[in-house]
Formats: C-alpha cells, structure tokens, sequence
C-alpha cells in the first residue's frame, strides 16, 4: 500500500512543468450548433449549468458527456471532429442527432432518448457505449424520468445497435449510474465483454455480462463516501460533495478494477474474478484491497495497459500523477494550477499511445462563481510517453 503525501507538493511546485501538457480545444462554457429553426433547444439553454464529466475518443472524433445535473443542458453527449486547430472552440455537435435530446427542448422526453449521461466508453468493434443514467437535474431534486439503460451506437453508421435496460434488482431507489469500465479480456471482445458500472449515490457496482445478457451488483464499505472527506477546495474554492464511487479504471493484464469514491482520498482495487463470478452469496465477503492514499480527493483515473501504470489526479493539487503496481514507480506527471482544475475523466487512447484530461472547473459551476470571460472546460493532452514522465522523488512517498 501506498501513501500519496500533500506535503510534498511544495517540493515539486517550483520544478514541475506542463511542457506536455497540450491543449487540444477548450471553451469559456459550451456553445453548441443547434438546429435550426428549432429554437427549443436554444431556449432552455443555461451554459453556465452545462457541465462536461465525460470524454472519449475515436479515430476521428473528441466525445464529451454533459449530464443534466442542472436544468439548462441541451444535448447530453455531443463531439467535435478530433482535427480541429489546436486550442479552438468549435461549437458542440450533438450526438448521434438532436433527436436523441428531447429533453433539453424542456418537453417530456420519450424513454427512446438519451436522458443524462455522465460517462461513455468504446470498444474494440468501434462502438461508443452510452450510459444512460435516466436521472434528470440530479444535483437540483434528483428527478427519475426514465429507466437507467446502456445505448450502444455503431460509430461506422452512427446508429443504435443495441440496446440494454438493466433489471429493477441491480437498482436501488437512489440509484445513478455515472461510469462504466468494458473488459473484453475474459470471454471475447464487443457484444461478448463484461460490464463494470459504478452507482454513485447508492454505492456498488453493477456488473453486466453482455454475452449472457445478465447482470448483478456488489457493495462494499469501500464504495461509500467518507464524511472526513466531504469538503474538496480547489484553488482557494471549497465545496461539498459527498458522492460515492464515481472513478473506475480497469487492468486486463492484472485482473483488477481500481475504483475510488469521490468523498475520499484512497483508491481501492478489486479482482475481475470476484465480480464476474456472479451475485454475492449472503454475508460473502468481497475481496477488495486499499492500493493507496492520494493528497486529496479525486474522480478521473486511467489505467496504461501496455505496462499498468495508474494515472489519478488529486483535484487540490490540481495536477496529475502516476503510479505503477508492478515496479512500484510513482512519478509526477503534469502540475497547472490553471488548466488542472477539476480533472472529471482521464483516457488512455490506445490509437496513439497518448493520455488525454478533461478538467471541467466544475468547482465554480457548483459554487454559481462560472466566469464567461475565462476558459472553463479544456481538452487536454499528454503527448510522449506520459508513463516516464516528471520526477519520481518528489510527488510520492512510499
């Protein structure tokens, strides 16, 4: 087990850099390109509640996710072509059309539509893996307009190719689904995989087997918010945010999931097998294991699978770092304290060995403190080899 310490940071803020740290497109808040003449949409648009927690990426494409955990969200998962200029803002196309997104018109959304979306992930077929939380304005009244769901769209066609309603046992009344993991590592790739999703507000993990089309769920104390850990400030900025298990990477070649509550400063790890192997039997216990304890809270982690190394980011040092089971290496990646503000997701794209961030400032969004006049959301990349990078005495302690 390791220890992440914050009073190490002192030490690395006058030597770090962010030299290989790129900006690939950021915005001051999102602008979309709505349909025209269909001014619904743009209507109940409220940019400064449109907050982006998601990011993948294809071979041509950048896709963000953008839940409605505020009214005022009009497409909940859009993209941008992935050749834009460097540091552009292209406006949001929404995806795969804005017929999907009925509910950012503010009129009753058919349960065919895309509700609120707070992570997407895709596979080795080149399909985008939509999850669907069916929660609408979850941080103002916590609204269940629909069943939660996972839409699988076929990015050759931008059309669904499958979707998956999970079963009212794997549920719980507060129920969120907010991020999933594909292990295609077992028993084949694509429609064969298994699926690790975290619920955030009644914390487990719901594991769905997509070859036998079954699903079930886990809990463990892990997965719960620590109260001692309620409170996360970021630059000069603190909020309350008591969420659960909310970040999850995957290590095929170690059998494990990392995962960590967001109201805590640990990241835990448990076997694939344990939760492949079905439903828990009563008073089972789960076999999870403490990997290590980061300097502050933290949502987005990633993992490289080409030598296992753990990318995390703890938000109040609004900086990025690594840590790799196998050898024990622990570096510093990338410290801004401008453009490293809340870090929601971190993928490794496997297209061009690269790590790309997405750091969202939803700190401000939450606080209503957003200024239009300042870059907000941010795209970032991590170009060289990110495993290898920074200084390996400085940021972590053993």
């Amino acid at each position: 087990m390791l220890k992440f310490p914050l009073v190490l940071l002192a030490v690395l803020i006058g030597s770090s850099s962010a030299q290989n740290l790129e900006t690939v497109v950021q915005w001051n808040l999102a602008d979309f390109n709505f349909p025209v003449p269909d001014y619904g949409f743009l209507a109940n648009f409220r940019a400064d509640r449109t907050v982006v927690t998601g990011i993948e990426i294809s071979r041509d494409r950048i896709f963000l996710a953008m839940p409605r955990i505020f009214a005022g969200v009009p497409a909940t998962i859009a993209y941008v072509p992935k050749n834009v200029p460097l540091g552009s803002s292209p406006k949001l196309e929404a995806f795969p059309n804005w017929a999907f997104h009925d509910a950012g018109r503010g009129v009753n959304s058919s349960c065919d539509g895309l509700i609120s979306v707070y992570r997407i992930k895709l596979d080795s077929c080149g399909r985008l893996w939509v999850l669907d939380s069916g929660i609408m304005t979850s941080l103002e009244d916590f609204r269940p307009v629909c069943p939660p769901k996972i839409v699988i769209f076929d990015l050759n066609t931008d059309q669904v190719a499958r979707t998956i309603i999970f079963p009212r046992e794997v549920l719980r009344p507060s129920s969120l689904l907010t991020n999933l993991v594909i292990d295609e590592s077992i028993q084949g790739t694509c429609d064969s995989s298994f699926i690790y999703i975290t619920d955030t507000v009644a914390p487990g993990i719901v594991v769905y087997d997509s070859l036998t089309d079954r699903a079930w769920r886990v809990t463990h104390p892990s997965m719960f918010p620590d109260p001692d850990f309620a409170d996360s400030t970021i630059n000069g900025e603190t909020i309350t945010l008591m969420d659960g298990i909310v970040g999850l990477a995957h290590s095929a070649n170690l059998g494990a999931v990392y995962f960590q509550p967001f109201a805590t400063n640990r990241i835990f790890s448990i076997p694939t097998a344990a939760l492949r192997k079905g439903p828990p039997a009563e008073l089972e216990a789960l076999p999870v294991s403490l990997v290590g304890t980061k300097s502050s809270q933290g949502i987005g982690i990633a993992v490289d699978p080409r030598d296992d190394t753990l990318f995390f980011s703890p938000v109040s040092e609004t900086s990025i770092g690594t840590w790799n089971p196998v050898n024990n290496n622990q570096r510093l990646v990338a410290y801004d304290q401008d453009r490293l503000q809340f870090v929601a997701d971190i993928k490794w794209n496997p297209h061009e060995s690269d790590l790309w961030v997405l750091s969202s400032r939803f700190q401000k969004y939450f606080r209503r403190s957003i200024n239009p006049n300042e870059v907000n959301v941010r795209v970032l990349r991590i170009t060289g080899n990110a495993s290898n990078l920074g200084n390996s005495n400085a940021f972590f302690k053993k």
